[in-house]
């Protein structure tokens, strides 16, 4: 049974905008709210969907990731009819200067490994 695990559904694969460039060794997460990751069901969640998307083999190894990521409370909303999530100050304006149409607390996990 899919998504079984506690918080299994917490964290997402970053595909909005305003990020800045990932390199092909690293990758970014987010939650819709601002977590804790040092409170274990947020650690373990993280993991669970690193070794869920294939970004690492097992869950140990996930948790190694977990632990490394660079951790950004910042906030997101969408722009116009887009899709994606943009990032944005507190006020809901992009670093492009676009106001989003919805405004959202995130946490962002910005995760390298050696290739």
């Amino acid at each position: 049974m899919k998504d079984s695990r506690i918080g299994e559904s917490l964290w997402l694969e970053w595909t909005g905008d305003s990020f800045g460039e990932l390199s092909d060794s690293s990758t970014a997460y987010y939650t819709l709210t601002h977590v804790d990751i040092e409170h274990d069901v947020v650690k373990r969640a993280l993991a669970s969907a690193l070794q869920r998307d294939g970004i690492a083999v097992t869950l140990g190894e996930g948790y190694k990731l977990a632990e490394s990521a660079d951790i950004t409370f910042t906030y997101a909303g969408y722009v116009d009819d887009s899709l994606d999530l943009s990032l944005c100050d507190d006020d809901g304006m992009t670093y492009n200067g676009d106001t989003t149409d919805d405004l959202f607390e995130i946490t962002l996990a910005e995760l390298r490994w050696q290739e």
